[in-house]
């Protein structure tokens, strides 16, 4: 199993994940269109020029979605029932393609489930950094995560 179990995950542990990935435009247009967001900052090169970034700016919930993929093989692959919420999602820096995104995470708390005695509910710290290592998205996300098997 690549992910871990509830018992496996302690809190102040941070994870670097191994793999990255770097955003293309063809990302950016595909994922804007397919979530039906027409927003121009997004799609339309020509406007973006006339912008302070000059260029179109990656839809920010497609770096989310980057930032928490990238962590599952090391987290929650196989041993998550469900995500049960986000909080504090945070875009410092904006991610244009071409930016090569990688992850950290961070387990922040933990607890046993009160009504699933199988389970528990660990919170994660979610970081995407670009190739400067600045942070370009943070996020809170609560899962609720299986416990060994007995």
């Amino acid at each position: 199993m690549a992910g871990k179990y509830y018992e496996e995950l302690e809190v102040g542990h941070v994870i670097r994940h191994d793999v990255r990935r770097t955003v293309t435009d063809w990302d950016n247009m595909q994922f804007s269109t397919m979530t039906m967001n027409p927003a121009a900052i997004h799609i339309d090169h020509e406007y973006c020029k006339t912008t302070e970034f000059g260029k179109p700016l990656v839809n920010s919930v497609f770096t989310l979605g980057l930032v928490v993929g990238l962590s599952v093989g090391d987290t929650t692959l196989g041993t998550t029932v469900g995500n049960l919420g986000w909080e504090e999602v945070k875009f410092p820096r904006p991610v244009f393609a071409g930016d090569t995104i990688r992850a950290e995470t961070e387990v922040i708390a933990k607890r046993e489930s009160k009504s699933r005695p199988t389970q528990g509910i660990v919170t994660f710290l979610h970081r995407g950094l670009n190739q400067r290592d600045e942070v370009v998205c943070e996020c809170r996300r609560l899962a609720l995560m299986m416990k060994r098997p007995s």
